[in-house]
């Protein structure tokens, strides 16, 4: 039990200070680039957080672990959006990009439609048995291409705000080549503090006796999902609202895109059907995510979507909101055993 506590304490440390160095390394290239915070939040950024979900995916895959693969991904996607973006709003409201709220986010409800879709080979074509084939796996690259192609043509959107934002502040003096060391050894640190704090758990689960089913769909999804929380929570009390958001919802298509689309490429994954109802979650708590930051524009109106106000706030009380809807989720999954 000690040792476990001690994996987990040091696991949040390396956490901590791998988001710290990862934030800061990421917003002096971005600056010294000229790429907009969001962009290095919906790349640089998720890319590192996302490499505990894309380590367990790949062993899983080899593996022909089909359920770890599938379920890390969508529980891992599940707390990006309630969990994680709960906590980052409530240490500090979120104002987020016109440009996230009608691009970004709706590619993210896109991803988990098309996931939803490609894997119910039973409820669209009548198969016996469902799965994540390769040629499904080379469309969802196709679809990470895609968003890879439009961050690349956004990437000078928005630069002169956080040019204005940071003079308000201190001004990045650091060199390139040590920002991108940051970035390194603060992915770095976010992969060794992730599996330190998840193995840390699981040690304590087991000896609590805690179903490993259990485990498996909280602790190995939420601690994939760390350094997610990590690097948005010290964005957010930096004042990079779009380091933070764009991290989630980058990570969320990276997921999906990226990890799935490669884990299916190495070797096809089979789809239990009563994982639909972990995909319905998704699938709806990106359509709160859409409902909470049009509550936070200053129309207040949903209908209104087209306005061109600038102003999309995810408050502290809507961060609870999110919150409180994964600890719903949670309970249900503690009921259905």
């Amino acid at each position: 039990m000690l040792l476990a506590t001690l994996s987990i304490i040091l696991g949040f440390v390396l956490l901590i200070k791998g988001a710290d160095w990862l934030v800061d390394g990421a917003t002096v290239i971005s600056r010294r680039l000229g790429v907009s915070d969001l962009v290095i939040g919906l790349t640089v950024v998720s890319f590192g957080t996302s490499a505990p979900e894309l380590i367990v995916n790949l062993i899983a895959s080899f593996q022909g672990s089909s359920d770890i693969a599938i379920g890390n991904i969508v529980g891992s996607n599940i707390s990006n959006t309630l969990l994680i973006l709960g906590i980052t709003a409530i240490v500090a409201p979120l104002v987020v990009q016109r440009s996230t709220v009608l691009k970004e986010i709706p590619l993210n409800l896109l991803a988990a439609f098309m996931l939803f879709v490609l894997a119910n080979d039973f409820l669209m074509n009548g198969y016996a048995i469902s799965e994540l084939s390769r040629s499904d796996g080379i469309v969802f690259l196709g679809f990470f291409i895609i968003f890879i192609y439009y961050t690349f043509g956004i990437r000078h959107d928005g630069v002169q705000e956080d040019l204005n934002q940071d003079k308000k502040v201190t001004k990045p003096t650091r060199p390139l080549w040590i920002a991108y060391l940051l970035v390194v050894i603060g992915c770095a640190g976010l992969a060794l503090g992730g599996k330190l704090a998840v193995d840390g758990a699981i040690s304590i689960a087991k000896l609590l006796h805690i179903s490993e089913a259990l485990v498996g769909l909280t602790i190995v999804a939420v601690g994939t999902s760390l350094p997610e929380l990590a690097a948005s929570v010290v964005a957010a009390h930096k004042g990079k609202a779009d380091i933070a958001v764009g991290n989630i919802v980058g990570s969320n298509i990276f997921n999906i895109f990226w990890i799935l689309g490669l884990s299916s490429i190495i070797k096809p994954l089979t789809f239990t059907p009563a994982t639909n109802l972990d995909l319905y979650v998704v699938l709806l708590s990106t359509l709160l995510l859409f409902f909470i930051i049009h509550n936070g524009a200053p129309h207040r109106r949903l209908l209104m979507w087209w306005s061109q106000s600038k102003d999309y706030i995810i408050r502290r009380w809507e961060g609870g909101v999110l919150l409180g809807s994964y600890f719903i989720y949670i309970a249900y999954i503690v009921w259905r055993g």
